[in-house]
């Protein structure tokens, strides 16, 4: 997919790229596929933020997308490609031949008219087909892999991610996850064959703050612009460096602290990532 440059009218046009647009084909069109979800802008249940430096963002819709690619034994034809505000890849509309359509994860290569479809069992390594693990190949790249069996796809879902099928041992199969980490996961899950699409997703250039505010991103002030009731790294005559290693406002260590909690599922991490 080509990224787009401008026309530097402006300071932060000149550094400004996107994406092109000319592989989408159409709006939404099916009304039961969308929906829309409520604003929390980083607040719980009680009202709190939570998570900072969060707004409402640009109006947008919610697309259902099969993760779970659970319409096993049809074969569903490919109709359109089209853009998601909640995901940095493209989705592809599915149709299928008893009238049901739905949205999935468009990998790199599909194009309309191709077929895709699911089994538990066995099929050919094509593209956008969706199997269980134990019948996929070792050396095999797949992604939207589910963690447990029913679950829906949960791993390898954003643009150009993808992990690789290493080996087999018992009733689990040996992952390469996207960041390295080597992992067991259940055979019985499922996972779709090919990498997520819209890989130069990463090489595009924000240019500037008013892009990300259409996000739902609000500004971060600097600690060290604080007083020192404030954040850890406030106050000083003049510009001062930070005394001692990066913190938060509440004094966990900013670089390279340990912050996971210990998991059951740790057992199933075979090594961490790089």
């Amino acid at each position: 997919m080509a990224i787009k440059t401008y026309k530097p009218y402006t300071h932060s046009r000149r550094f400004m790229s996107g994406l092109s647009s000319a592989d989408i084909t159409t709006k939404p069109t099916v009304k039961s596929l969308l929906l829309r979800l409520p604003v929390h802008s980083g607040r719980n249940n009680n009202g709190r933020i939570t998570s900072r430096h969060k707004q409402g963002g640009a109006r947008k819709l919610y697309r259902i997308i099969d993760f779970k690619r659970n319409k096993f034994g049809i074969r569903g034809r490919i109709v359109t490609t089209e853009y998601d505000p909640y995901r940095n890849c493209r989705i592809a509309l599915v149709y299928y031949p008893d009238g049901e359509k739905r949205y999935i994860l468009q990998p790199s290569g599909l194009k309309i008219g191709d077929v895709v479809v699911a089994a538990e069992d066995s099929l050919d390594i094509k593209t956008g087909f969706s199997m269980k693990l134990k019948a996929i190949p070792i050396g095999t790249v797949v992604h939207n892999i589910e963690m447990y069996p029913g679950a829906g796809g949960q791993i390898a879902r954003s643009a150009g991610a993808s992990a690789q099928i290493m080996g087999r041992e018992d009733k689990y199969v040996i992952l390469r996850m996207p960041s390295g980490e080597m992992r067991y996961v259940l055979e019985e899950c499922m996972a779709t064959i090919g990498i997520v699409g819209n890989e130069d997703f990463i090489n595009i250039s924000i240019g500037k703050a008013g892009r990300n505010r259409y996000r739902g991103i609000r500004p971060q002030t600097r600690g060290s612009a604080m007083n020192p009731v404030d954040h850890p790294h406030g106050g000083g005559e003049g510009k001062t460096g930070s005394s001692g290693h990066p913190v938060s406002p509440w004094g966990i260590p900013a670089k390279g602290f340990k912050t996971r909690k210990k998991k059951t599922s740790d057992r199933l991490i075979i090594s961490r990532k790089r």
